[in-house]
């Protein structure tokens, strides 16, 4: 921060507080507003596939998640997504997201595929803070929603030190 932003947000927190505050106290405040939670909720995950549903409640089926059930590092979690559609211009998956329950963001990552893509699968790798419920969900061609999910176990939890 150069010096006159620094003068410019103390003149302003002068302003609004009556009595000025130095840089440590405001950041210790900030961060103390900003911090959430250190988990998403299952909530904050069907919150999470509602916004990218548009709020129509997806059809269980059709999507399977290729992940192993017992993780011992949730560093890197290698997981596939597999969508059973014929990918032809009439019949295709235009989206799959892949949403998690108990990560600091449920939103992990949203896929933009069509019928030129071939097939209807992705792979990544994702951490894990623990063990969790993932859920992907398909956007297909016709506007219809369709999901799959897996329950993983983590037994070294990533994100989060000291979560298990």
């Amino acid at each position: 921060m150069n010096y006159s932003l620094n003068h410019s947000l103390n003149n302003i927190l002068t302003i609004s507080l009556n009595k000025p505050i130095h840089r440590r106290a405001f950041l210790a405040f900030a961060a103390s507003v900003v911090a959430g939670p250190a988990f998403a909720t299952p909530q904050a995950m069907k919150a999470a596939i509602d916004a990218f549903t548009g709020g129509v409640a997806p059809t269980v089926g059709k999507v399977r998640l290729d992940v192993s059930q017992l993780v011992d590092n949730g560093n890197a979690v290698p997981i596939t997504v597999l969508v059973d559609s014929p990918m032809s211009a009439a019949d295709h998956v235009t989206m799959i997201a892949l949403f998690n329950e108990r990560n600091p963001q449920t939103d992990i990552a949203r896929f933009t595929l069509g019928p030129r893509s071939g097939k209807a699968q992705v792979s990544t790798r994702i951490r894990m803070a623990t063990s969790q419920k993932l859920v992907a969900v398909a956007r297909m061609s016709d506007g219809s929603f369709w999901s799959g999910s897996a329950d993983v176990l983590v037994t070294l939890a990533a994100c989060i030190e000291g979560e298990a």
